[in-house]
């Protein structure tokens, strides 16, 4: 599954803070509202079509909070596959 996008309401603290996400995964798309960080409770959506997620997206992003767009984390240095040693 890859994240594409994540919104946070600018919120900070368990009780204040919200978090929608949008991933896809083959040709399925899933969107996620946490409230409360990541200890937070999640409702999940699957969807079909981008167009359908985004619709909901839109209607999630309450417009009373300050939603700003979060770029998704990079890949762990972890879990990537070690380069291996050039031949000299």
């Amino acid at each position: 599954m890859e994240q594409r996008k994540h919104w946070w309401n600018g919120k900070w603290g368990r009780l204040a803070r919200r978090d929608v996400f949008l991933r896809t995964d083959a040709d399925r798309w899933y969107v996620e509202q946490r409230a409360g960080g990541a200890e937070g409770v999640s409702r999940f959506y699957e969807y079909d079509t981008l167009d359908d997620a985004e619709e909901t997206i839109r209607a999630l992003l309450h417009p009373t909070d300050p939603w700003r767009e979060l770029s998704p984390r990079p890949p762990s240095p972890w879990t990537t596959t070690p380069t291996p040693p050039s031949d000299r």
